[in-house]
């Protein structure tokens, strides 16, 4: 396994707030340049900040000036393009996608793609979002609107399986098909661990399953840990498959109180990955299991490093 084509971090950097905050876990109490200080640990993120509106080409430019040269960032696509009902929801408005509205989102991308620092794009749909005649033809809009950029597909409903409609359309845009760990329903896709697509784009929820489809959740919804054993399972299946792709991206989201942070520091080290940088004492004294893995210093939080 070629240890350069994967990558390995977090769905988001920055919860400052609220009971799941990371703020005096992962990060050091006073940390100003929470993003400078996570790329320094590892070399991806997830940005979500983008569901919800279209990125600034100025806060992006912020985001490469802060980063290391080799570090990537993967984007959520828009809502609007995916959750419509969302969005309208949201907004207060129902109006379908348009060119202006891809045109401007693509806008967002270009200092990532200027500074060889964009990974891929995240197009993930709702549960509710099954296969049928309809769907399949957005998904094929929705991948001609972005057809110059890697994009990975997270389809959620169990309609969706390895059928060759779904497979050609996949393999025409050269797109891949996101690999989900989360709770399972009757409703939910059934996957393999096998690729489908240039790149291997695993998104670990967590398995929460008594929280998951509660409204009030909020945070809560992805307050799991995942332990040695089930982090195994992935690596396992990173080792089989990371020779059969051109990428390999693992994302953990259940972000809870950093333990998003925590399974990926235990997936490097199960892949015997560098485990780099030094790390806040809290986060050891959070998650005891770290003690052996991490170096624990105290650093001065303003310098981001």
């Amino acid at each position: 396994m070629d240890p350069d084509k994967l990558r390995i971090g977090t769905a988001g950097w920055s919860y400052p707030k609220g009971e799941g905050r990371w703020a005096g876990i992962f990060y050091p109490k006073g940390t100003r340049d929470e993003l400078g200080y996570y790329s320094r640990r590892f070399n991806v993120v997830e940005v979500n900040v983008s569901f919800y509106r279209p990125l600034s080409p100025r806060m992006v430019e912020s985001w490469v000036k802060r980063t290391p040269e080799s570090f990537e960032f993967t984007v959520k696509l828009y809502q609007k393009f995916t959750h419509p009902k969302m969005y309208a929801e949201t907004q207060g408005a129902s109006e379908p996608a348009t060119q202006k509205d891809v045109e401007q989102f693509k806008r967002g991308l270009d200092p990532l793609m200027k500074a060889k620092k964009f990974g891929c794009l995240l197009a993930q749909f709702p549960p509710s979002f099954k296969k049928d005649v309809a769907t399949l033809g957005y998904l094929q809009e929705l991948l001609e609107s972005f057809k110059d950029y890697p994009v990975v597909v997270e389809l959620r409903h169990g309609s969706w399986r390895r059928i060759p409609d779904v497979l050609n359309l996949l393999n025409t845009y050269r797109a891949s098909w996101v690999w989900i760990d989360e709770p399972k329903f009757t409703t939910s896709v059934k996957q393999s661990f096998e690729p489908v697509g240039p790149i291997y784009y695993l998104r670990l929820h967590g398995r929460n399953r008594e929280m998951w489809w509660k409204k009030e959740a909020g945070e809560h919804r992805y307050d799991y840990l995942y332990s040695e054993t089930e982090l195994q399972a992935f690596s396992q299946a990173i080792q089989a498959n990371a020779d059969r792709v051109k990428k390999v991206y693992v994302i953990a989201n259940n972000h809870y109180r950093a333990k998003a942070a925590v399974n990926a520091i235990q997936l490097k080290a199960q892949l015997r990955l560098p485990v780099t940088g030094t790390y806040n004492p809290e986060l050891v004294k959070e998650y005891p299991q770290l003690a052996e893995l991490i170096k624990v210093e105290a650093q001065k939080a303003s310098d981001g490093k």
